[in-house]
């Protein structure tokens, strides 16, 4: 799967790269999740309930695309699937973690 790229070149700026590889409404969510530990396909759906199946597996796939997931497909009845981070994906949680800090500090202000 190829994933649709906001910019055709970045012209310095680190920002819109790697906003291009974490935007959107679930990525971050999802990376700070698996983050925590190994995750199954079923245990992130139930972790964004509001998420569809279709647009679960898309981010996830985008991700294991641009490195930041490894995904683990064991041989069984029913199948098995595990996500996790990669060498790659882990240097973006110190990022991840400053935005959850961030958030927490200033969720109150945040409006829906």
């Amino acid at each position: 799967m190829t994933r649709k790229q906001r910019h055709t070149e970045y012209i310095d700026c680190p920002i819109e790269a790697s906003l291009d590889l974490i935007g959107g409404k679930w990525k971050g969510s999802i990376l700070f999740r698996v983050s925590e530990q190994t995750r199954r396909f079923n245990e992130l759906r139930r972790l964004f309930p509001k998420i569809s199946q279709r647009m679960l597996t898309n981010q996830l796939r985008e991700m294991e695309a641009d490195g930041l997931l490894h995904r683990e497909v064991y041989a069984q009845v029913p199948p098995k699937v595990e996500y996790s981070l990669t060498e790659r994906g882990r240097t973006l949680l110190p990022a991840l973690e400053a935005l959850f800090a961030w958030g927490s500090e200033h969720m109150p202000e945040v409006k829906s």
